[in-house]
C-alpha cells in the first residue's frame, strides 16, 4: 500500500511543528525528507515523517545526537 502524500501544512500538523520549520528545514539541508511534485509542489510522505519520529530518540537532555543509540 502506498504511503500517503501531505502537503507542508498538514507534514507540519502532524509532525506538531509550524510550517516555517519545515519550510527553514528544507532551506538547510532537509533532515526531514520530502518529495518535489513538479516544480513547485512539496509533498512529504507519511511512512517517510514515521521513520523521522522514530529516528529522534534521546536518552538525555544533553544527547545531542538524536539518533546516537
Amino acid at each position: 500500500m502506498q504511503s500517503a502524500l501531505l502537503n507542508t501544512k498538514q507534514a507540519a500538523t502532524y509532525l506538531n511543528v509550524s510550517a516555517a520549520f519545515l519550510e527553514r528545514d528544507r532551506w538547510a539541508g532537509a533532515r526531514i525528507p520530502f518529495r518535489r511534485i513538479g516544480t513547485r509542489a512539496v509533498r512529504y510522505l507519511l511512512s517517510d515523517l514515521e521513520a523521522y519520529i522514530d529516528k529522534q530518540i534521546s536518552y538525555s537532555t544533553s544527547d545531542h545526537s538524536a539518533s546516537s543509540k
